[in-house]
């Protein structure tokens, strides 16, 4: 009698032991950034530059829930809250200098953001005045986002 308890009370705790690993999910790597070579839009066109250089991260919209946005360290921001967080004036000027990297944000050029002022200044060969009309292109479209 003895060893029948003995038997059920072993065959319950297996039992026991093999559902709680079977509902375990197994583990998942976290996402993962994957950069890729910048590509040539049409810098006449900030809303075609946004979609190639920013939706990635900010998303379509500019909310920051881009796909890649679950994979970052530090979540991208809600660039239509720009004005709304400014006193309700848009902040052109500095929208600027953080695309070419000049405001000293830890975002812009670190592994998850590239700092776009020398990437576009490589993908123009080194035409200041493109890279200019780029990110003054890539301002005014981010205004069209704010909120009303």
């Amino acid at each position: 009698m003895r060893v029948m308890k003995f038997i059920s009370l072993a065959v319950i705790v297996v039992m026991i032991s093999a559902l709680a690993v079977a509902q375990q999910a197994p583990a998942q790597a976290p996402p993962a950034v994957k950069h890729v070579p910048i590509t040539n839009a049409p810098s006449n066109s900030g809303k075609d530059m946004f979609s190639s250089y920013c939706a990635v991260c900010h998303g379509k919209d500019g909310t920051g829930a881009g796909p890649a946005a679950s994979a970052m360290k530090t979540p991208p921001t809600d660039l239509t809250v720009l004005a709304q967080k400014n006193g309700g004036k848009y902040p052109g000027a500095h929208v600027a200098a953080v695309i070419r990297g000049q405001a000293g944000l830890a975002s812009h050029g670190s592994a998850d953001m590239p700092v776009w002022g020398p990437l576009f200044s490589s993908i123009s060969q080194g035409h200041e005045g493109q890279v200019q009309q780029r990110v003054a292109n890539l301002v005014s479209y981010i205004e069209t986002l704010q909120a009303k």
